[in-house]
């Protein structure tokens, strides 16, 4: 068995240490922040430590591993080591470092430490190349978002709405899960094309017609939990968002099913005078995107709930 392949990457950013390290502290915000990031689930928290599973490109592919962390606010910085990866990565940890410049500077800098299975220099090129790729990503996606701090609540937009369904999970999530069908099933789909390469990752483009009859393309991964809930992340947006990621959830009751609707927005300032007019606001986008969103995501939800309760009366 060879040693481990070391690497570091850093950044130079325009924010307080603690803001950049509260920014990587927090897993599940980075499916809107860095690119890469699929979905992040933390699967248990005690301590200062923390066992997590992600989901991410790697090299164009949608990979998921689990690993544990250490959080260290004192000292800044994050430990990290997966627990269980994904071939060709046989073992890989590193650490994220928040060093202060000054009170309003600080120089990131990401390590990883890596092995390939049986040390295969094929994998080894392989997980070199994701690693490089997605650290610069991940930095520059620290950099872009710790710099906006200030006005960070503004931009980031969180919203659910929920339906109650008499209906079955499975055939709830079954209209959720074929969304091949939805150009059939949905008015505002006009096109969807649908690849699931892998059971349970789904690769969406989708041509969408909005309230004043324009269409647009978003291109969107999606990971499905039957019966449970799908999570997605658009990975080509509307003009007016950086980032939009969203869920599908389904909780079962005695009664049925409650499906609820979930989407984490992150507003692009620099588009809203081109799409809503010069003296729109930010406040005028975040009203424009939840209207737009939810109206589309109530339609959805009414006609699942038709049809899973349309199953349900036989």
């Amino acid at each position: 068995m060879s040693d481990n392949q070391h690497t570091e990457h850093s950044i130079t950013v325009d924010a307080p240490a603690r803001s950049v390290y509260d920014l990587v502290a927090d897993v599940t915000r980075w499916p809107a922040f860095f690119a890469p990031t699929v979905h992040a689930r933390v699967l248990e928290h005690r301590d200062g430590r923390e066992r997590i599973q992600l989901w991410a490109y790697a090299n164009g592919e949608v990979r998921t591993w689990t690993s544990r962390r250490e959080l260290d606010p004192d000292r800044l910085r994050v430990d990290f080591r997966q627990e269980v990866s994904t071939p060709p990565v046989a073992a890989m940890g590193g650490q994220w470092r928040m060093e202060p410049l000054d009170e309003g500077r600080t120089r990131l800098v990401l390590t990883h430490d890596y092995r390939a299975v049986d040390d295969d220099p094929a994998g080894a090129e392989w997980i070199a190349r994701a690693v490089d790729r997605n650290s610069e990503s991940e930095l520059a996606g620290v950099k872009r978002i710790a710099e906006e701090h200030a006005r960070l609540d503004e931009l980031l937009l969180t919203f659910e709405d929920e339906v109650e369904i008499a209906g079955a999970a499975p055939d709830v999530f079954d209209f959720l899960n074929r969304a091949d069908e939805w150009p059939e099933r949905l008015p505002h789909v006009d096109r969807l094309e649908l690849r699931e390469d892998v059971p349970g990752i789904q690769h969406m483009v989708m041509d969408t017609r909005t309230a004043d009859g324009s269409v647009h393309t978003t291109t969107s991964v999606r990971v499905c939990f039957s019966p449970t809930g799908i999570v997605y992340k658009q990975t080509q947006v509307p003009k007016l968002m950086t980032a939009h990621t969203g869920e599908w959830r389904l909780d079962e009751g005695t009664d049925g099913v409650r499906l609820t609707s979930r989407h984490t927005v992150l507003l692009k300032p620099s588009a809203i005078d081109g799409v809503l007019g010069a003296e729109a606001t930010i406040a005028d986008a975040r009203s424009y995107v939840r209207t737009a969103l939810g109206r589309n995501s109530l339609a959805t939800m009414g006609l699942a709930k038709r049809y899973a309760e349309a199953l349900t009366r036989g």
